[in-house]
């Protein structure tokens, strides 16, 4: 957090540098979120340049009140629930929801994790998109039910019954596919 600050008082500064720094360290965990709650992984990558424009636009006026990465992730979510709003759901992008790629595993390793990754992403796609977007911030983006709450305008309690309601209903899904 005191490493934020000072790039964003170095970005205020002008510092090209600063703001390379910020993207650099934000700019997958936000791509992946992004990822999980849209359907398209291009429109994805979009919003996650929107934002980081928006930042640096803003950047002058722009006052660092809790954490970075908190403000950006809800930036990400806000961005996309309005890019929900104007366009109808269709499929998500599985392979952006987990980060399947390690280079310490063998062939058939990814490729049994790679299909996985996609019957998850496919269940999470059919999910009621309250509850699709509960278990995403607060898995991919690792807010608490409390922010998620504030983000949806209802009670934190509602918003952890979102989340658990996610994860029934992923388990549901989950358990007929992985059996087959």
């Amino acid at each position: 957090m005191i490493e934020d600050r000072l790039l964003i008082w170095r970005c205020k500064q002008g510092s090209r540098v600063a703001f390379r720094r910020i993207y650099d360290k934000y700019e997958r965990d936000l791509r992946t979120l992004a990822a999980s709650l849209l359907d398209d992984k291009t429109v994805a990558e979009d919003i996650v340049h929107d934002v980081f424009i928006s930042l640096l636009r803003a950047v002058e006026e722009f006052e660092l009140r809790s954490s970075l990465a908190g403000y950006l992730k809800t930036s990400i979510a806000n961005r996309a629930r309005d890019h929900r709003r104007k366009k109808r759901p269709q499929a998500i992008a599985a392979e952006d929801f987990l980060r399947v790629v390690s280079d310490d595993k063998g062939p058939l390793q990814l490729v049994t994790q790679s299909e996985l990754s996609l019957k998850i992403g496919s269940a999470i796609s059919r999910l009621p998109y309250e509850q699709r977007e509960a278990v995403v911030l607060y898995l991919n983006g690792q807010m608490t039910f409390k922010t998620i709450a504030q983000f949806q305008k209802v009670s934190t309690k509602t918003a952890h019954t979102r989340y658990r309601a996610g994860l029934v209903g992923l388990k549901s899904m989950l358990n007929g596919e992985l059996e087959e």
